[in-house]
C-alpha cells in the first residue's frame, strides 16, 4: 500500500533537482548601464554596469573603445581603462584613465558570475 509520505518523496525530490538547475543555470544580465545605451553624455568619470547578478570579478571585465571623433579617419581606438567591481558585487565599474574626448564610444563587456558561464555584449554611446 502507497503513503503519502511515498507519494510525495519522488515529487520533493524532482522538483529540488529542477530548482537547483534552473539557478545554477542562471546568468547575468545586464539591467543598466549609465551612460545609457546610445545617450548622448558629457564626458563620465565613471561608466557603470548594473547586473541582475554578483559578478565573479577574476573572470568579468570590459573594454571602451572609441569608435569616432570629429576629423578621425582610422579605425577604433582602445581607451585605456580601470575596471573594478562595485560595492553591491552586482556592478562593473569603468574607469577611463584620462578625460574622454568629444566622440562615439563602444563599451564590450563580459560577465561571469557564480555559473561560471561567460556572457558579453556591448552597447555604444556619445561625448558632446
Amino acid at each position: 500500500m502507497l503513503s503519502i509520505r511515498n507519494l510525495l518523496l519522488p515529487v520533493v525530490a524532482a522538483t529540488s533537482v529542477l530548482l537547483f538547475s534552473a539557478a545554477a543555470q542562471a546568468h547575468p544580465e545586464l539591467l543598466k548601464s549609465d551612460p545609457q545605451a546610445n545617450a548622448e553624455v558629457a564626458a563620465p568619470a565613471e561608466i557603470e554596469l548594473h547586473f541582475s547578478e554578483e559578478l565573479t570579478t577574476q573572470f568579468s571585465g570590459a573594454k571602451l573603445v572609441m569608435t569616432g571623433m570629429p576629423g578621425m579617419s582610422h579605425g577604433p581606438m582602445p581607451v585605456e581603462v580601470k575596471v573594478s567591481g562595485g560595492e553591491d558585487g552586482k556592478t562593473m565599474v569603468i574607469t577611463p584613465a584620462k578625460p574622454l574626448m568629444t566622440g562615439d564610444y563602444r563599451v564590450e563587456w563580459r560577465a561571469v558570475s557564480a555559473d561560471t558561464h561567460p556572457v558579453t555584449g556591448n552597447f555604444s554611446f556619445k561625448v558632446k
